[in-house]
């Protein structure tokens, strides 16, 4: 019963319009391809069909374009591209995002230079600007990416789901450990394949899959709440070791759009990959301790109350399955 109360604060928490990873990071990519002269990509994310944030890149002095920007429109997002070139390159320039202290976004700057070494700097509404400097600092790489991997998880609404079914199939105890655990090491595995190009599977059956997991262990909820114990209910962390394959190749469809920094490609994999874990241990803690904090209010339910979450987790599942599966038909 508790855990009912637990699921109806999740979903007050989603959108009115259902969707998952609805917080998506505008991208500025600046790849130096000659000595002074850099190749522009920026990309920012649309708001419909013909609208996009109100985001704009402001260059450091100096800055002239060699070609104009050319516009398109891919993946529900406009995209920019052009080149630059500044006298003595962009090193001790400050690039702004201008119109980001008026969103609840992020942007994700990379700086390419040619010996193949990258700055990655993730600005936010707070901070918009950015020093380019000469080389990469290691403790720039490990916080950005450690910060990445936490947002991607917290921002996932459709993995979040997932980690939710298993625990309420659980019901604590050293069983979410082991099943954590598996997810955990599952999704690792995948991830890093993914990333460093050892398989490569398109992102939309994944992102399918992924919400048939979901659907998948809710509708074992309902068939334990029956009486009927099926391999789920038996054997959490088996169920959650097989989908954690997929979800892992969604984690990777998500860092691809950031990149890694060429010369600390294992360090930036690595801590995204502990961000992500920092982030499921965080919602599985925020979880636990609501479900612990209703424990001790008395709040009587009808018995059919337990059916709510696994039918709410399982229909929100059901319409990105559906809606994911039409995009790729």
């Amino acid at each position: 019963m508790k855990r009912c109360a637990f699921l109806f604060l999740l979903l007050g928490t989603l959108p009115t319009r259902v969707a998952a990873h609805e917080m998506r990071p505008a991208y500025l990519e600046l790849r130096e391809t000659a000595v002074d002269n850099y190749d522009v990509l920026w990309k920012v994310p649309a708001m419909g069909e013909n609208l996009r944030l109100g985001l704009y890149v402001e260059l450091p002095p100096g800055c002239t374009n060699v070609t104009e920007p050319r516009a398109s429109i891919v993946s529900n997002a406009f995209l920019h591209r052009w080149t630059i070139q500044r006298p003595g390159g962009l090193a001790g320039g400050t690039i702004h995002i201008a119109g980001l202290k008026a969103t609840v976004t992020d942007v994700l700057v990379r700086v390419e230079r040619l010996d193949g070494s990258a700055q990655i700097t993730r600005l936010t509404p707070t901070s918009p600007s950015v020093l380019v400097e000469a080389s990469p600092r290691l403790l720039q790489v490990i916080r950005t990416y450690t910060v990445l991997g936490i947002e991607h998880i917290l921002t996932g609404i459709d993995h979040l789901l997932f980690v939710t079914a298993l625990l309420l199939i659980t019901r604590g105890g050293m069983r979410l450990v082991k099943t954590v655990t598996a997810f955990t090491l599952s999704h690792s595995l995948t991830l890093t394949a993914a990333t460093l190009g050892f398989v490569h599977v398109p992102s939309p059956p994944v992102e399918a899959v992924i919400a048939l997991s979901i659907a998948f262990v809710a509708a074992e909820i309902v068939r334990r709440r029956q009486g009927i114990e099926g391999i789920t209910a038996r054997a959490p962390w088996v169920v959650a070791f097989t989908f954690g394959l997929m979800h892992g190749l969604g984690f990777a469809g998500g860092l691809s759009e950031i990149g890694l920094p060429a010369g600390h490609i294992p360090t930036a994999l690595l801590f995204f990959s502990v961000g992500v874990e920092a982030g499921h241990f965080l919602f599985v803690g925020v979880a636990l301790s609501l479900i612990s904090l209703l424990r001790r209010v008395r709040m009587p339910m009808p018995r059919w109350a337990e059916l709510v979450p696994p039918y709410a987790i399982g229909s929100c599942a059901a319409f990105w399955a559906l809606q994911r599966t039409l995009s790729f038909l």
